[in-house]
């Protein structure tokens, strides 16, 4: 578990990434709607490993390229905006937990269950 000061440090860097990937102008990276998800920093704030969720995802290979390359602008931008030691690097990772979570519902959507129905034939019986 994160100590306080992390996980407010995580929130920063998530609250500024967010504003951050709007301006990258690489139409690789503005693909669709970006949402930062997550940060995980390590303790010495060397590295930060940053969970993207992108709604209307075209070309997953092109968008990381996108983000790799403009990573080391992200981090300059980053370390300006916030006062840290050291800024940390940026290890990006696609989140596919609302990919996963539509899908699921899709799954129990079609499975054409009916409570009602099957109350009534019992109370019939």
């Amino acid at each position: 578990m994160a100590s306080n000061k992390l996980a407010r440090t995580n929130d920063d860097i998530q609250f500024a990434l967010s504003k951050l990937i709007t301006e990258v102008k690489d139409p690789r990276v503005q693909q669709g709607m970006i949402s930062v998800t997550r940060v995980e920093t390590t303790g010495d704030l060397r590295y930060a490993k940053v969970w993207l969720s992108v709604l209307g995802l075209k070309n997953e290979k092109d968008f990381m390229k996108g983000l790799r390359s403009a990573g080391g602008w992200l981090r300059h931008e980053l370390g300006q905006r916030m006062a840290l030691r050291y800024t940390p690097e940026l290890v990006f990772e696609l989140d596919r937990s609302i990919e996963y979570g539509a899908h699921i519902n899709e799954l129990i959507n079609s499975l054409n269950i009916s409570g009602d129905d099957g109350e009534t034939e019992e109370k019939e019986a």
